[in-house]
């Protein structure tokens, strides 16, 4: 039989003799919080618990009568004793002691964590489903919605805005004083120039745009005035401009791609706007104009809204991916509706028909006009040519149909309807 230090008998813990609890039963949801000991009395380093009212040290039996302990300090509901860690005997203190008798420490009930740590802050809460983020700022003022665009991606109550700004000045200007609409077009071709010349920079392509300007203005005032003839000559005349321009400008590399830009830009820009000047020269070049801008306008509404809602077939997705071959039969025939209608009501002579052909034509080439952009844009690695119009992007993203049509209409009207 083994000894304990005591030279008493040992005896397993188990053993109801010994005076210890029987074995502690797992808890079915969770492993047991241990209590702590109702009067703060822990067993001492001989291994014998102290007795309630025996004097220190002795060696008494663990008294019988002592009831158990409130269950606030073993969080039972029966009165079963609660066992302090490490006692080889479960005694306990009674419990009519109170802590204040006994001079220990009250004992609590173990709180859960997160009724100790308060409720939770609705900062660390995860974002509800759709959202991105808390449902409110800081200051309590929910976040300020985007503006809502359309399903091409275009915001298009700025849009619209911007085209009935645009169109109310073409008609002013028309309708008063015709020379006023030719400085309001070649502000808007200058603007375009300039941001023709920035997005070639993006390529490293130096296109001098001192002489272009110049060569523009030249060209409008001279075909207004006089005719088609001086046009052409102007066109030539700022061809060799830009060359001599970007040989005293800088070094020799790059000399053939910078001048080459150069020479598309005249042709693109400055001889497109002489032949506006051109349409507008005549008597009735005023309701010329008006034909012209429509029926290029009506290509894009309808082949927008067809697009849109019918756009089943990419057109050219390589180039241009929201384009469908179902948009494009709406320009044309939005083209040719409108075109017809304004050709018979505001020319003298004008036919239905003529202004049907005249629509169609319009339509073919503004969808055209629209994909040169497209790919210029495309190869410089730029999504608009510029930002001042707002729903449209830059102005050539607004001119790039109009200055593709104005030769097309031109030669047209000059066919079916020649000016007197």
């Amino acid at each position: 039989m083994e000894l304990d230090e005591a030279g008493e008998p040992a005896r397993s813990p188990g053993d109801p003799e010994a005076g210890g609890p029987p074995p502690a039963e797992p808890a079915a949801d969770g492993p047991a919080e241990q209590a702590e000991p109702a009067n703060g009395l822990a067993e001492r380093t001989t291994g014998t618990p102290a007795t309630p009212g025996a004097p220190a040290g002795s060696s008494s039996e663990p008294a019988a009568s002592a009831e158990p302990v409130a269950s606030a300090a073993s969080g039972g509901t029966s009165g079963d004793a609660a066992i302090p860690p490490g006692s080889s005997n479960g005694a306990v203190a009674p419990a009519n002691e109170s802590p204040a008798d006994s001079g220990d420490a009250p004992t609590e009930r173990a709180v859960p964590a997160e009724a100790a740590s308060g409720p939770a802050d609705p900062a660390d809460e995860p974002p509800a489903p759709g959202t991105t983020g808390p449902a409110a700022t800081e200051s309590g003022a929910p976040p300020a919605e985007p503006a809502k665009k359309s399903r091409t991606g275009r915001n298009l109550p700025a849009a619209i805005g911007v085209g009935v700004v645009l169109g109310g000045m073409v008609l002013l200007s028309l309708y008063t004083v015709k020379v006023i609409f030719l400085a309001v077009m070649a502000v808007f071709l200058i603007l375009g120039l300039r941001e023709m010349t920035d997005a070639f920079k993006a390529r490293e392509i130096q296109v001098p745009l001192l002489p272009l300007a110049a060569g523009l203005l030249a060209a409008a005032v001279g075909a207004y005035w006089w005719g088609a003839e001086p046009l052409l000559a102007i066109t030539a005349l700022t061809v060799l401009t830009v060359l001599v321009w970007r040989m005293a400008d800088g070094p020799t590399d790059g000399y053939v791609r910078d001048v080459t830009a150069g020479v598309f830009i005249t042709g693109y820009v400055v001889l497109m706007g002489g032949i506006v000047a051109l349409l507008m020269a005549p008597h009735d070049g005023d309701d010329r104009i008006v034909i012209f801008i429509a029926t290029t306008v009506a290509s894009d509404i309808g082949g927008y809204f067809a697009g849109t809602f019918l756009g089943r077939h990419k057109l050219v997705p390589r180039i241009s991916p929201k384009k469908t071959w179902e948009g494009a039969a709406g320009s044309i025939i939005t083209c040719m509706l409108i075109g017809g209608w304004l050709v018979w009501w505001l020319l003298n002579d004008g036919q239905v028909w003529q202004g049907a052909i005249i629509g169609a034509a319009a339509a073919v080439v503004a969808i055209a006009g629209d994909l040169i952009v497209s790919m210029i844009k495309r190869d410089l690695g730029l999504k608009d040519m510029g930002n001042l119009l707002p729903g449209h992007g830059g102005v050539m993203d607004r001119l790039d149909s109009l200055i593709a049509t104005a030769p097309v209409v031109w030669v047209l009207l000059e066919i079916f309807v020649p000016a007197g």
